[in-house]
Order: C-alpha cells, then sequence, then structure tokens
C-alpha cells in the first residue's frame, strides 16, 4: 500500500504533459518465481540515455529523452523523467540485470535464495539436539 501511495504522489508532481519536461514513464512490476520484474515504456530513448541504481532497497531509473523539433507540434514526450520503486529486502542486488529492446526497458531483480519459495513437508520432523522438532 505504501508504494502505491508513493507511486500516486509521485505522478500528482510530475508534469504529464508532452514536452512538459520531467516526466514518469509508464510502468509494471511483476513477480516470478526467482526474480521481481520492472518494465518501464521507453519509446525512443537510446540505452545510453538511461541510468539504473539501486540504493538501499531502492531502484531508480532515469534519464532524458532530447528530440529535434521537426514540425509545429511535437506530440512525444521529451525531457528528464524518473521512476522508483521499493524492492524487496531479500533480493540479490549484485546480480540485477538490464535489458532494452523494442522501446521496453525490463529490469530483472533475482531473489536471494532465503526469499525464494520452498515447499515444506507436512509431518517430517527433525531432531534437535535430542529433542523432536
Amino acid at each position: 500500500m505504501w508504494n502505491e501511495m508513493g507511486r500516486l504522489l509521485e505522478r500528482a508532481a510530475v508534469p504529464a504533459a508532452p514536452g512538459a519536461g520531467a516526466w514518469m514513464p509508464m510502468a509494471e512490476e511483476a513477480e516470478e518465481e526467482d526474480a521481481y520484474v520492472v518494465r518501464a515504456e521507453l519509446p525512443g530513448v537510446p540505452a545510453e540515455n538511461i541510468d539504473i541504481e539501486v540504493e538501499g532497497n531502492e531502484l531508480y531509473i532515469s534519464g532524458e529523452l532530447t528530440e529535434e523539433r521537426r514540425g509545429k507540434v511535437l506530440s512525444r514526450r521529451t525531457g528528464s523523467f524518473s521512476y522508483r520503486t521499493t524492492l524487496p529486502s531479500a533480493v540479490d542486488s549484485d546480480r540485477i540485470d538490464a535489458d532494452l529492446s523494442d522501446g521496453i526497458l525490463t529490469v530483472r531483480v533475482p531473489k536471494s535464495e532465503e526469499a525464494k519459495r520452498r515447499k515444506i513437508e507436512i509431518g517430517k520432523r527433525r531432531q534437535i539436539s535430542g529433542e523432536t522438532a
């Protein structure tokens, strides 16, 4: 809930009109079995203009899209953009990878071994220093 509230407040503070300066890309977050995935729409933004950083449990995606005006009206967004999300604490931040394809930036954040789902067998007790657990 706190993540959603933070995103709503950020969207309210960022102008959404094309060419209005700072903007926030449309993005989705998903959880897979072994990783968290963030996909952001960044059409026309070259990879060298995108910065991806992790600080603590915060993932930051930022950059800039510049374009020459060729006609009377520019209908695409330009200027600086940013997107921020809070990651769960049980991630392997050293193995994060990113890919930009067809205007979609995909950031894959692997789960740590502790965070991965595992099946627990019912009725399997183990011995702990002479006692049954």
